[in-house]
């Protein structure tokens, strides 16, 4: 197929597609659409950005224009993915073929979806997690599905997707299409193909796992202390856009924070980021509004950006088959571009699997790095002096925490001056306890300051002299008692400060109907 007017569509469809300007079919699409309008199952592989989109979404609006309670499901493994589906189908849609849709992905508000779901919505794109929640809560309903596209179906796989894929499979009717699309062809693959679809057609465009012809490939052996440096050369010696891959969420994020502080026009991408956030990062992205995205492998399938000229992937991928998908974000729709790879010594067992993948016949090459060999740091890049304050604020705290000499650690934990650090020298808790062990005491007691601590001599610290009287009392014996112990070794009577008169000196001299008088305070309540 040559030219899209050639196809046997509906001439809705195919005004939609003169209106996007698109005329001329790509590899994938001249073979993938005749097949798909005769209701065949499709198992489709092709390398990213050849197109794979319209080649199962013209079929599948041309089959929902001619049923009209024809429903089609569209499953995608990435929210951004899914997003770009649903831009592309709306994009075919005209007013004339008013045909509803509902895109069903993490992030987003479940009041939106379900208020999409109640318009009948026929074109269904999601995620499994997603389109699995709706199941649950039945609020949606495949029962009329008679076009299902698994799209990515490999990422999809790698990702876990496998039970999700199978429950949601329950419920669409056997008697349906089936088109499932994928940059490569693993065995799982197979055996799904197998399993659910009936004699598909297999449709391949080139080798599954060897990358785009246009993509210049490049390699640079560096360490791992002088990748960000590098880095900050390969953003100074290249013009455009730029995708640069790392192996976590935390990597991206603190790359992002140290670009931005240094001036770089730049941004993150990560799984853990809102959907509101991730489309706006990668609008700004598309639109130029900033030159540099620092994404994990989330990023690596499905996002549709024409201006990426360069992929550098600081850190390889965790499985071979994404360097494929990685290096495939550039070079998209007939551009050229370039992929920039920076090894380390314990990136060779990767690089070679991943070597081993695209050519069955590549033998491992022997790394040209020393272990011995001097790192490098190098200032260039933006805001170059805000970099040098930083190193000279860590010079200068490393002075300063400079290494003990030998003994000079215990010194300063003894009480030693430490005017170098800025602060006072305070009295040491350890220096007032005297030790008793072998070779821990450095002065000898004097025999006055021995001390006996046997348990004879403890009831010395628990004995309390009374020297005043405990109460008030007429008992004789004890008056007799307290005389007794208040007289001084020469025979005076000891002073004391009490203020006060017996009023009787006996009992018997008291009046009966005498009183104490009662105290006035009052009693405090708790």
């Amino acid at each position: 197929m040559e030219n899209f007017k050639l196809l046997k569509i509906e001439d809705s469809l195919k005004n939609s597609l003169n209106k996007m300007n698109f005329t001329k079919p790509t590899p994938i699409q001249g073979m993938a659409i005749p097949a798909a309008l005769e209701g065949k199952d499709i198992l489709g592989t092709a390398q990213t950005g050849t197109g794979k989109t319209l080649a199962f979404s013209i079929p599948l609006i041309n089959k929902l224009i001619l049923d009209k309670n024809a429903f089609a499901l569209v499953m995608c493994p990435t929210r951004e993915l899914a997003t770009q589906v649903m831009e592309a189908i709306k994009s075919i849609i005209s007013d004339k073929i008013n045909i509803k849709t509902a895109l069903l992905i993490g992030g987003e508000s479940m009041q939106k979806q379900l208020r999409q779901l109640g318009n009948r919505s026929r074109i269904i794109v999601g995620t499994p997690g997603r389109i699995n929640d709706h199941l649950k809560r039945k609020s949606l309903n495949l029962s009329a599905t008679k076009y299902l596209v698994l799209d990515e179906t490999d990422r999809m796989l790698d990702m876990g997707f496998t039970p999700q894929i199978e429950m949601v499979l329950k419920f669409v009717p056997k008697d349906h299409q089936t088109l499932l699309f994928s940059a490569t062809l693993p065995q799982n693959i197979l055996r799904i193909s197998e399993r659910y679809l009936n004699k598909p057609e297999r449709i391949s465009t080139g080798a599954t796992s060897v990358p785009i012809a246009k993509i210049k490939q490049e390699t640079l052996q560096v360490f791992k202390e002088n990748k960000y440096d590098e880095l900050i050369d390969q953003f100074l010696a290249r013009k455009g856009s730029i995708l640069v891959f790392v192996k976590t969420k935390r990597s991206a994020d603190k790359m992002v924070k140290r670009l931005k502080e240094e001036g770089h026009s730049a941004d993150g991408i990560h799984g853990d980021l809102r959907q509101s956030k991730r489309d706006r990062v990668i609008n700004s992205f598309r639109k130029g509004l900033k030159r540099i995205l620092i994404a994990t492998d989330v990023a690596a399938r499905g996002l549709d950006i024409p201006l990426i000229q360069h992929v550098i992937n600081y850190d390889l991928p965790q499985v071979p088959e994404d360097y494929v998908h990685r290096i495939g974000r550039t070079a998209r729709a007939g551009s050229e571009g370039s992929a920039l790879t920076f090894l380390t010594p314990d990136d060779r067992l990767m690089w070679n699997s991943i070597n081993k993948l695209i050519d069955p016949n590549f033998k491992s090459a022997p790394s040209n790095l020393r272990r011995n060999s001097k790192i490098k740091r190098r200032g260039k890049g933006p805001n170059n002096k805000k970099r040098k304050l930083r190193e000279e604020k860590k010079l200068n705290f490393k002075e300063k925490r400079r290494p003990f000499a030998k003994g000079e650690r215990d010194k300063s934990r003894r009480g030693n001056d430490n005017s170098e650090f800025g602060f006072k020298k305070k009295s040491n808790f350890k220096d007032k306890r005297k030790s008793f062990g072998k070779g821990k005491s450095e002065k000898p007691l004097r025999e006055t300051e021995k001390k006996d601590y046997s348990f004879n001599s403890k009831k010395k610290f628990f004995k309390k002299k009374l020297t005043k009287p405990a109460g008030f009392t007429n008992n004789p014996k004890y008056l007799e008692k307290q005389n007794s112990e208040n007289l001084s070794s020469d025979g005076e009577r000891k002073k004391f400060n009490f203020k006060g008169k017996k009023k009787f000196k006996s009992r018997n001299s008291r009046p009966k109907n005498f009183t104490f008088k009662k105290h006035n305070k009052k009693r405090r309540k708790f």
